[in-house]
This record gives C-alpha cells, structure tokens and sequence, in this order.
C-alpha cells in the first residue's frame, strides 16, 4: 500500500501548462465527428432530483438507448444513473439493450449516513439491478487525515456491490488542493474502486481539466505500480460537447488509446448530450439544426 500522504507534491504550474497545451488540439472533421460518437457511448446520462418520478426515469432511458431516432448509427450510451429508489424502474426501462444502471448509493450526495445504513442501501440498490454503484468518500474522515477509514468504508463498499462495479467520488472541490486529489485517487484505488470520479454535481465546482489531469496520472503510475486497471469518471462540468472532446484528449494523452472506451471512461452528465446531438447534426448536414429539435427530457 502507498504511503498516503507523502505523495510527490503535485506541480500545480505544470499542470496548467499542461491542460493548456492539450486545450489548443483542434479536432475537425471525421475525427470530431468520430469523437462525439465516442462522448455519447460514453454518458451515464443522469437524473438526481427530489421530483424524479419512474415517467421521468422511463424517459431518461430510452434517451440512453437511443439518444437521437434520426442517426441509427449513433451508440447507446453507456448508463442511466439515478437514485436508488428508481434502479428498478431504471433496469426494467434497459432490459436487453446493453445501456447499464448506475445508482448512486451511499447516502448520496454528502455521505453523511452511518456506515450500517450506507452498505444496506447498495446492498438494496445491486438486489433492485443496479450494475454499478456511485459512493463518495467520507471527507470529514479525508480532511481529518484519517486514512484508514476512508479505506475501510471503500473497501466494505465494494464488497456490498457483490459483482457491481463501484465508482468512488472524490468530490475534489471539498479537498482544497491537487496534491490530496491524487492522495484520495490512490486511497480510493487501493482500496478496491473500478472507476474513480471527480464529482456528485451538487457541488460549487466539477471536473475541471486540471482536476481530471492529476487523477489520470494518478491512474497512470497506481497502474504501473500495480498491473490492476481502474477507469476514470469526469462529472459536474462537462457540459459542452468541446468540454467532452477535451476530456477524450486528456485521457488519449495520458493513459492511451486502450481508455477510450465506456469500458474504462465515463463522462457523468445529462445536459452535454443535447450539445453532442447538435455537433453531430452540423458534421452531417454542415449546418446547426435547432436546439429544440432534441428532447431535453
């Protein structure tokens, strides 16, 4: 196991010029056409309101399954993600399609919940057909410096799951600096997770590139350390189909083509997809189509 906390410092001016470096790729034509196919495959297309009710969630699906009736060409995306009470809803509205269902769990969004109650909601969620499981870490316990719970609560976690995979979120903006986003990748890494990811989405900041920077490279030596692969989840954030096009080069960049899949990389988002549809549409026709054109349910 990684010490913890005695990390190489992260180089936070080198981080900058990295993401500006990487920020002035231009991709056009067959590549961005190719690359916005990509984003879409790639959606946990989202729904985390008090006011979800199972039409909405039914709605959401059959985006997920088919985000645009006009372009049959265009893939699923990769799940839908909602809240426990609605995986049932969520599985039966998926079944046969190969779209998966997320779920975040875990006393969601601010993990305040005792632990007992935590792995019975998973537990709950995995029975009801969840394929995937969306915990965030305890930062109290984090920004205590007390490491060994923040590992245990993980590891418990991920053995609720059973055969679900779990992505740890890391809420990065409640952790202050990159130096303890790449501490929290490690731990969350070490102690099981299949996908580590930025963000809830209720909080004040996202999945800024320089965040997504230092968890790829987290990712990059944790898999050199240790052989064992872990996939990356941006959320809260990317809400631009240029945002999701420069996600795809930060991730081609620094951990290689073999990430370029929903296998492996996850965008979390529901408004992006609209402005995917819409790049899309303009690759096809050369001009934009109109916003309303696509469904925003």
């Amino acid at each position: 196991m990684t010490s913890m906390r005695t990390l190489p410092h992260v180089d936070r001016v080198g981080v900058a010029e990295r993401v500006a470096a990487l920020g002035k790729r231009s991709i056009k034509g067959d590549a961005k056409r190719q690359g916005l196919l990509l984003a879409i495959s790639m959606l946990d297309l989202t729904t985390l309101e008090g006011a979800d009710t199972p039409g909405k969630v039914r709605q959401l699906a059959a985006k997920a399954v088919t985000p645009s009736p006009a372009y049959p060409e265009m893939p699923s995306c990769a799940a839908v993600c909602v809240y426990p009470a609605m995986v049932s809803v969520a599985r039966d509205a998926v079944a046969g399609t190969g779209v998966h269902v997320a779920s975040v769990a875990t006393g969601f969004p601010a993990g305040q919940t005792p632990l007992a109650t935590r792995l019975e909601e998973v537990r709950l969620a995995v029975a009801d057909g969840a394929d995937e499981i969306d915990m965030v870490i305890s930062r109290d316990a984090y920004l205590r410096g007390d490491d060994a719970v923040v590992r245990s609560e993980i590891e418990a976690v991920k053995d609720a799951c059973g055969d679900a995979h779990l992505k740890v979120i890391l809420e990065t903006v409640e952790l202050g600096s990159y130096d303890h986003v790449r501490h929290a990748s490690m731990l969350a890494m070490d102690a099981g997770a299949d996908f580590i990811k930025t963000s809830t989405g209720k909080a004040a900041e996202g999945a800024t590139p320089g965040v997504i920077l230092v968890m790829l490279e987290a990712i990059r030596d944790y898999v050199e350390r240790t052989g064992r692969v872990v996939g990356m989840k941006p959320a809260g954030g990317v809400s631009t189909s240029k945002a999701a096009l420069g996600v795809l080069v930060l991730v081609k960049e620094t951990l290689g083509d073999e990430w370029l899949t929903p296998d492996l990389l996850r965008i979390g988002a529901s408004s992006v997809l609209n402005d995917l549809l819409l790049q899309y549409a303009k690759t096809e026709s050369g001009r934009y189509g109109r916003a309303e054109d696509f469904s925003k349910e």
